[in-house]
């Protein structure tokens, strides 16, 4: 069985080793983005809103028929998660680190999502696999950096933020290749398609939440212009698919899409 996970495994660190760069990057200008933090987060929640609206979200009802009723249950959780946190905690700096629980756990979801994808893809064809994982990897070093942005932003200093982002980015994907490996055979694109959209419920909320509470703080030009780059960057990274043609004939084009099409 581990020869089998060596290709996906592979991948999933070289995904890690990408976020970690990410998290390099804004870690050695610590108190650069701590002071535009909000900005981070509104970029952020452009993104996570984007990608999830035009991609993730439809490419889960592709897969399952459930998936709008686990997309409610991912946005409700959220909710529920963080007024729970925000009612069982005062209003003290505690509670403000705490806030970022519902955030950091929604990267964290979707993070592991991606390493059960490249377990998945792998195991039904090997070209597929890299297609997927090459796919998935256009947007593991903005995770990161989404990750980090959403600590400074709630009072975690700059080597806390780099060390939970890098947990929840970075560490979550090889480990669900681990996790998820020894499953594969009893995965269908029904469930697969419900975590999904879990996932993507979970990210609306915080996209459209804890995200978005930057804009009552910072000059309206500055927060919708970087919401505004959260938007582009998310509609560019949807508009780069890679594209491979299976050894069925089966034309694969989106990377969670490959699932379906080696079931």
């Amino acid at each position: 069985m581990f020869q089998s996970l060596q290709a996906p495994l592979l991948f999933a660190l070289t995904a890690a080793l990408i976020t970690t760069a990410g998290l390099v990057t804004v870690y050695l200008r610590g108190d650069w983005s701590a002071r535009h933090s909000g900005l981070f987060a509104l970029a952020a929640g452009g993104m996570l809103l984007t990608l999830s609206l035009i991609h993730i979200a439809p490419e889960s009802m592709h897969l399952s028929r459930h998936a709008p009723i686990f997309m409610a249950i991912g946005f409700y959780a959220g909710l529920l998660l963080e007024k729970g946190i925000r009612t069982a905690l005062p209003e003290t700096a505690d509670m403000a680190r705490a806030a970022a629980i519902t955030p950091l756990a929604a990267v964290a979801m979707h993070s592991f999502m991606d390493g059960t994808i490249y377990a998945v893809t792998f195991a039904g064809n090997f070209t597929s696999g890299v297609y997927a994982a090459l796919s998935l990897m256009l947007h593991e070093y903005p995770e990161g950096i989404i990750a980090f942005a959403i600590l400074r932003r709630h009072s975690f200093t700059n080597k806390e933020s780099f060390f939970w982002a890098f947990l929840a980015a970075g560490v979550t994907t090889p480990l669900a290749v681990v996790v998820t490996g020894p499953f594969l055979h009893g995965l269908t694109p029904d469930v697969t398609g419900s975590l999904f959209a879990l996932s993507a419920g979970l990210l609306l909320f915080v996209a459209t939440g804890p995200l978005m509470e930057p804009l009552q703080e910072e000059p309206p030009a500055r927060g919708f212009l970087a919401l505004g780059a959260g938007v582009v960057l998310a509609v560019l990274m949807t508009l780069l698919p890679l594209h491979s043609h299976d050894g069925s004939g089966h034309e694969t084009h989106d990377d969670h899409g490959l699932i379906e099409a080696h079931q």
